[in-house]
């Protein structure tokens, strides 16, 4: 995907960029609020990404503007002003999400991930990681150049996770990802379906593709 990241605190816009380019997306890193209407007036882009605290014009001056020039492309604002009223109003303004710093990369990846969803913006038809390869279009797994048959959830999961290719992903992020809702129960569900796509992708291997990181959630690696 194409993001646009507009935000002036260098160590968060230098960090934020290397961690999009390294899940597979382009990245353009804008400093001000100028400097970002304009690029996103004359480039199409998949996702912006939008502090609200930035000089020139605000993030809420960019996004009004933003949207008053039909520009419909997905907006996530970044605020470090977690009242309910600041959210309101920057979704009022057309913002398509939010996420209130402080933040993990993991999170931001994955509401960028949701808006685009919603926004019918197709994925990379290919996904691999190592031996593993993941054809979206056509629905198929293959692990060493074998085919290996995953229910629905699976897939999902699976899809998921390579997305995200060595990050961290809570149970949290999956459950919301496979049953689109704000999950907050406690339940072992997410553990048998990684169980049972661990006893089909890994058979022949000495060490599981998908790392149970304790306390946190899951990865998946090569090493």
């Amino acid at each position: 995907m194409d993001v646009l990241l507009i935000e002036d605190d260098p160590l968060i816009g230098k960090s934020l960029q290397r961690g999009l380019q390294e899940s597979g997306s382009n990245c353009v890193w804008v400093r001000e609020g100028q400097g970002g209407l304009d690029q996103a007036s004359s480039q199409k882009f998949d996702a912006i990404v939008l502090d609200l605290m930035i000089p020139g014009m605000s993030g809420l001056e960019v996004l009004s503007a933003v949207r008053n020039k039909g520009i419909q492309t997905p907006v996530i604002i970044l605020t470090a002003l977690g009242t309910v009223e600041e959210r309101v109003e920057g979704l009022r303004n057309g913002a398509d999400d939010y996420v209130v710093k402080p933040f993990a990369l993991p999170e931001l990846l994955a509401r960028i991930d949701a808006v685009c969803r919603r926004a019918g913006v197709k994925a990379a038809p290919l996904l691999q990681v190592g031996g593993l390869e993941l054809d979206l279009a056509k629905r198929r797994v293959l692990v060493d150049e074998k085919e290996v048959e995953l229910t629905p959830t699976e897939f999902s999961l699976l899809e998921y996770l390579m997305r995200f290719e060595g990050q961290v992903v809570t149970r949290k992020m999956l459950c919301e990802h496979l049953w689109e809702s704000d999950w907050e129960g406690v339940t072992n569900v997410i553990e048998v379906h990684i169980n049972r796509l661990r006893g089909k992708i890994d058979r022949g291997r000495d060490n599981s593709l998908i790392q149970t990181i304790r306390g946190r959630g899951y990865a998946i690696r090569t090493t």
